[in-house]
């Protein structure tokens, strides 16, 4: 009954506020993205160093580094508001990403004179490693209310030759 989830009854969070009970997408999800960037972490570094030489791929290693740091923080922070009410959940998910936007800003800036810093090998491999990951990563996420989160593994069967497979 609503009144029951306005008193703060069973399932209910801060507020009253329904919990969602259940494993933490978001932490498996940013797990899986980091797991699956590990093999192009080489390649994203020697585009650094193509752009700009040693400093570049020291650069390119950095913006890396803050990608991978933001999705993971990213992560933790909606999973601890899940389990305190939907209204946090929310409101991290907004205000959350305005404030790991000032935190780039910051772990840029807290470098910007260092002798390594190339801001176009940065630039370039933390737009690119965001964007990329982000795109990479839908192909494995579920948007099934039944499987949350990543998909579940599938059993590939192939037909014989020469065999149609039912519709």
């Amino acid at each position: 009954m609503v009144s029951e989830s306005l008193s703060g009854g069973p399932g209910a969070g801060a507020f009253g506020a329904p919990l969602v009970e259940g494993p933490a997408p978001e932490a498996q999800v940013a797990q899986d993205m980091v797991r699956r960037s590990l093999p192009f972490l080489p390649l994203l570094v020697l585009l650094g160093a193509l752009i700009g030489g040693v400093d570049g791929a020291v650069s390119a290693a950095y913006a890396v580094v803050i990608v991978l740091a933001n999705f993971l923080l990213s992560a933790a922070l909606l999973s601890w508001a899940a389990g305190i009410s939907l209204g946090l959940l929310m409101g991290v998910a907004l205000f959350g990403f305005l404030i790991r936007l000032g935190l780039i800003f910051i772990a840029v800036l807290a470098f910007a004179d260092a002798s390594w810093m190339n801001f176009w090998a940065l630039g370039v491999v933390l737009i690119v490693t965001h964007l990329g990951l982000l795109f990479w990563e839908m192909r494995y996420v579920s948007v099934s209310l039944a499987h949350p989160g990543l998909k579940p593994p599938t059993r590939r069967t192939a037909a014989p030759t020469g065999a149609r497979r039912p519709r």
